[in-house]
């Protein structure tokens, strides 16, 4: 028996329609799923969505000691439930004057790694890559583009108070 004469399967003959409708039903899905991706992409582009902004208590005016920096922790502004402990962040404050405090971001402004305080020294520094800031948050030496952000600081009813923001801005 030759080739030319091997029975051949039969398939059935696809409907047009059925693929056409199918074809819509897809487009209609892949429609649907963009938009859901697209709303909270465009609203963060055109800062519809503000961060969350809440003044933190930090302690009492005279828990800081004046010329001196301490390390404190806050609640993040926008944990999540499930957050857990990493829904603390924390800010170096130091005690400039009677009524004045300024909050430095723990977050080297290089690459994101947390600064340290060597109060003997004076200066902040960085341990992954050797950024140093002296004690009013410039940069001394290394690799930081700029000075450390800082928090908007307030005393408000004996309370040191700090403004909260997923990322501490300069110049506030």
């Amino acid at each position: 028996m030759d080739d030319s004469q091997a029975p051949r399967p039969e398939f059935p003959i696809e409907d047009p329609e059925r693929r056409r409708f199918f074809g819509k039903v897809g487009a209609i899905c892949a429609s649907i799923a963009g938009v859901i991706v697209a709303i909270p992409a465009v609203s963060f582009l055109l800062g519809l969505r503000k961060a969350p902004r809440d003044w933190r208590v930090l302690g009492k005016v005279e828990e800081f000691p004046v010329g001196e920096t301490k390390l404190v922790s806050f609640l993040d502004p926008s944990p999540l439930p499930w957050a857990g402990v990493t829904a603390k962040t924390a800010a170096w404050l130091r005690h400039e004057e009677e009524q004045k405090f300024i909050a430095f971001s723990v977050n080297c402004t290089h690459l994101g790694c947390p600064v340290r305080w060597l109060p003997e020294a004076d200066l902040f520094m960085c341990p992954c890559h050797g950024g140093v800031y002296y004690g009013n948050g410039t940069v001394a030496s290394g690799p930081p583009p700029k000075p450390l952000p800082t928090y908007p600081v307030r005393v408000r009813d004996g309370n040191v108070e700090i403004l909260t923001t997923p990322l501490p801005i300069s110049g506030e």
